[in-house]
Order: C-alpha cells, then structure tokens, then sequence
C-alpha cells in the first residue's frame, strides 16, 4: 500500500492524520488598536454571500465539490461548506484554494478534530484567541465560527510578514523557521485545489520547496 493510500484510510477511520502538522498558534500580546480590530474582525455578522449567483463561484464550487467529496460525502453540507470558506476567505484577503490546502493539512477537514495542543476544528485555532478577541460564548467546533477565526489569524500572520507566506503559515502553525508545515501546505493547495496559476503574492519565497512535494 502506497503512502497517499495509508493516508486516505487513515482519514476515513476518522484518526489523527492531520495532527501531525497541526500545530498551535503562540500566545504573542497584541497592541490594543490590533486587539480591537481583530476582535471587531470577528464579531461582525457574516453577510449573506450573494456571490454565490455568480457564474464563476457557482462553476467554483462545482469543481471544488467534486475534490472535497472524499473528505466530506454530505453534498448539501459540502455545499455549505465550501460557501462559507469562500466568503470568510475572500473577506480576509485570501485566496479560499490556499485556505482548503491549510485545513487538508492541520484537521484533515474533520470538523471536531482537536490536536496535541488543544488546537479546534477545521483551521485548528487555539481556544486563547477566544478569549483574547472573541467572546465566551462563540464555539471553535461551530463552521463560520472555526473559518472567521482562523482566515482572520492568517491574515494577522500574513500582515505582520509583509506578505510572506511562508512565514505567516509558519506562524500559524507555531512552527516559524522550519520547513515540512509550509511545504506541506503549498503542497496540498497545488496538487488538490488550485484551479490555475498560484497568484504571485502566494509563491514560495522564504523556504524552498521540496523536489517532488
């Protein structure tokens, strides 16, 4: 049996392939004007994502379904799914095909997975952001939820990097410097979810990609 195919079962058991690269985001203080905008980032109300009439999104998501359907069998929460990921990743300026590479990577797009670190959820976001932006009562386990904060905190990263992905992935994965988490994801956005050419913002530049990755 070759590796992806340990790797498909694995999933399908439901165990912890993802948390192998899950990492944790580190408690680092915020300054208190960037504590209040994260925290008004995720507090406001999602908006009814009447992108979905678009002919591109709707052919978007078609093919995204067709790709996320080992993962994710449900077609109608599938559908809801990929919606909510393109809205919450194009509101946070990011492009929504990296964002399915990252949760493939850290979760396995299992909904309650839970990593070594106390890391939640499809993005694996560490509970202390709840506490440090957020309010007690929102839910890492709930879907917007999960994909406000962790879009929102890779937007933090992406931000404070200028613009390096790498190291803002490295960030988010409490793995900055080290190679096999960035890797992996840009690994996993270019095999399975690009749909044409990776914009030029969001090409490696800090750590070489592996031959073969």
């Amino acid at each position: 049996m070759n590796r992806q195919a340990i790797r498909v079962l694995i999933l399908a058991l439901g165990l912890t392939a993802g948390v192998a690269l899950a990492g944790a985001q580190k408690y680092e203080p915020l300054s208190a004007s960037v504590k209040a905008q994260l925290s008004k980032t995720v507090a406001d109300a999602a908006v009814e994502a009447a992108f979905a009439d678009s002919p591109e999104v709707q052919a978007w998501l078609g093919v995204m379904s067709r790709r996320l359907a080992r993962f994710v069998p449900d077609a109608e929460y599938r559908a809801d799914f990929l919606q909510t990921v393109h809205y919450e990743a194009t509101r946070a300026g990011l492009d929504p095909e990296l964002v399915l590479g990252l949760i493939e990577v850290e979760s396995g797009f299992r909904k309650y997975a839970v990593s070594s670190a106390a890391a939640r959820g499809y993005m694996q976001v560490m509970p202390f952001w709840v506490d440090l932006i957020g309010s007690r009562e929102q839910n890492l386990f709930h879907l917007r939820t999960n994909l406000r904060y962790g879009c929102t905190i890779l937007r933090h990263y992406l931000d404070i990097e200028r613009g390096d992905l790498f190291r803002a992935l490295g960030r988010y994965n409490g793995s900055l410097g080290q190679a096999q988490y960035p890797n992996a994801v840009h690994a996993a956005w270019r095999k399975h979810w690009t749909t044409g050419v990776l914009p030029a913002s969001y090409r490696p530049n800090a750590v070489p990609i592996k031959k073969g990755s």
